[in-house]
């Protein structure tokens, strides 16, 4: 047998494994059969591929920690509910929103609780002023998570005053992912932090044998601030000045929107964010609790609001399952943004459904994006959605980053996650659904400030784009359930 024989039966041993393999995990069909020809068309690279990201594999501690941490957050939960925060009245709101609360908990285990107050932004500027003196005033803890951390601009306001934080007393942890702030963790800003007493750790750190024992791109896509366990932040914004980041992507600047709140709601998003310390750590969490001032907080406000968090080993489908009943519970206008289209068939048959019950539905992307791959994906569905009347705008004013949906001037989801298959299965994101007409309607009119700066997207422009393009993007939707 020659060597060139040898190496082709071996391809086709491995291609057989493996599509067994998929087969008994039983994804997606799409997922299973992108994976299976890529393994099959790719000789060992695509097995390789997928044995590296081909499931949604965690490495088994961290899986028996959320596990134990999960118990934590049921714990605080019967808490909550022992002292009234999870009492809404629900007369207030429709009835698709109580539905929908009740889905959350049952799938993440995570509840409304009452009462909250919130300050809606959407001038980086501003939102990093802001921060920063949120932390001036800090007097027992921060705790901060961010995909990106950059260097430049008024995002080093923040670290200035999280080093003059330290400096008087206050515990102050900083957690970034690995791999999104590469570039700042080969920057000086990580040691002069560290010096000034300023904990910082990088999240889902990668190498050689973390990819043997778990997928390497799954990765920590939240983004939340805690100070003194009274205000928390949280919203599409990393920590950067869009003047300074990635201002050679051709893209513009990136365009985001963050919100700060107060009230009960400050427990659950510290609880995600202390038990993603914790994972990365090994911290007690009894310890991590009293430092970061982790309580539950009387009513401020007047907004009903659940956190969803999301992620592998977290949830199933948790956050799927709540976006598809968000959709489908809207009966005159549904309006969405996110950077990234490219849902997966049940959101995309939602969206359709919406718009063919005769619900104007509208969604708002930026007409460039950082990522080819993806870029060309995510007009593969537009005929899609234009087909059946979903109005598509194009933002042009910059890379617009913002993460929410709007139905019925009544529910909100708002957060880190965008509309595709890579937040919904593969990231750690946090979102909020938020049962209060007065964040609705806020948030919509900043939804109404981007469609102003876009272009709406005509069918019978859209239909004349050369079959060359078409190709490439039928091409490219090939392959995004692997994006």
């Amino acid at each position: 047998m020659s060597i060139f024989t040898l190496g082709v039966a071996i391809h086709w041993l491995m291609v057989i494994a493996i599509g067994i393999r998929v087969i008994m995990k039983r994804p997606e069909p799409g997922v299973a059969l992108a994976w299976m020809m890529l393994v099959a068309v790719v000789p060992y690279g695509g097995a390789l591929v997928y044995l590296l990201i081909g499931e949604r594999r965690i490495d088994p501690r961290r899986e028996r920690e959320i596990k134990a941490l999960q118990h934590d957050y049921r714990r605080l939960f019967d808490a909550s509910r022992e002292r009234g925060a999870t009492d809404i009245d629900w007369s207030r709101h429709r009835p698709a929103a109580r539905q929908l609360e009740a889905l959350g908990g049952n799938l993440v285990g995570s509840h409304a609780v009452a009462g909250s107050a919130y300050r809606l932004f959407s001038d980086t500027a501003e939102m990093l002023a802001t921060i920063a003196r949120d932390v001036e005033a800090a007097r027992t803890s921060v705790l901060m998570e961010f995909y990106i951390w950059g260097e430049g601009g008024a995002a080093d306001t923040v670290v200035e005053a999280l080093v003059a934080a330290a400096g008087r007393g206050v515990a102050c942890r900083i957690l970034v992912d690995a791999i999104g702030g590469r570039p700042w963790w080969k920057g000086k800003q990580p040691a002069r932090l560290r010096a000034a007493g300023v904990e910082v750790q990088p999240a889902l750190p990668v190498g050689l044998f973390r990819s043997f024992v778990g997928r390497t791109d799954l990765r920590l896509h939240r983004k939340i601030i805690v100070i003194d366990g009274e205000i928390a932040w949280t919203g599409s914004m990393n920590l950067v000045d869009p003047r300074f980041f990635k201002t050679d992507a051709g893209v513009g600047e990136w365009v985001d929107a963050m919100v700060r709140l107060e009230g009960p709601i400050v427990a659950p998003l510290a609880a995600t964010a202390i038990g993603d310390w914790r994972l990365e750590t090994n911290e007690e969490i009894a310890d991590l609790v009293e430092s970061a001032g982790l309580r539950l907080n009387p009513p401020c406000g007047s907004a009903d609001i659940q956190v969803i968090p999301s992620g592998p080993g977290e949830s199933v489908d948790g956050l799927l399952q709540m976006m598809i009943a968000l959709i489908s519970s809207a009966r005159e206008e549904l309006v969405l943004t996110t950077p990234y289209l490219v849902p997966d068939a049940s959101l995309l048959r939602a969206l359709r459904g919406a718009a063919g019950r005769g619900v104007a539905v509208s969604i708002i992307v930026p007409e460039r994006v950082d990522s080819v791959l993806t870029r060309y994906a995510s007009r593969s569905y537009y005929d899609d959605l234009l087909d059946v009347g979903v109005t598509i705008y194009l933002y042009r004013d910059g890379l617009l980053h913002t993460k929410s949906i709007t139905v019925d001037g009544e529910i909100a989801m708002f957060g880190t996650a965008n509309i595709d298959m890579r937040s919904i299965w593969l990231n750690y994101e946090d979102v909020l659904f938020v049962y209060d007409p007065g964040f609705t309607t806020e948030l919509r009119s900043l939804q109404a400030r981007y469609i102003e700066k876009s272009d709406r997207l005509r069918s019978s422009k859209w239909v004349e784009r050369p079959t060359a393009e078409r190709f490439t993007e039928n091409a490219a939707r090939l392959i995004s359930p692997l994006l």
